[in-house]
């Protein structure tokens, strides 16, 4: 079964940065429109950002300025940049591969949690 592998969250104060990492397995040989996804306590999962196979990329409104979704062509593997972190942005963060109309194709992994203080 593919899953995704991510990384790279933590325990972050308001205004600090942190870069998310997302690895496919070695099984998904397609090159896809990837996503970063994240769900908040209490709240159902939304999406954050997705970059497509030639690089286009696109933001939710809440991301737009502060997040950025970057692609390792090679390794197939794609991150998300975040600046200017806030609480209300606490949450775990997942990728997934997508559709261009963001349908998923993956069954979901764990994810990595991103905690801002308060």
């Amino acid at each position: 079964q593919v899953r995704f592998a991510e990384s790279g969250g933590g325990l972050v104060q308001p205004g600090e940065s942190l870069r998310l990492s997302c690895a496919p397995p070695g099984t998904m040989s397609s090159v896809h429109h990837m996503g970063w996804y994240r769900q908040r306590p209490g709240n159902q999962r939304e999406w954050v950002a997705a970059i497509s196979p030639d690089g286009k990329k696109t933001y939710a409104d809440f991301a737009k300025g502060r997040f950025t979704i970057l692609r390792d062509g090679v390794k197939n593997a794609i991150y998300l940049q975040m600046r200017s972190l806030q609480p209300e942005d606490t949450a775990i963060y997942q990728c997934n591969a997508q559709t261009a109309s963001k349908e998923i194709l993956y069954p979901w992994s764990q994810g990595t949690q991103v905690t801002v203080n308060t």
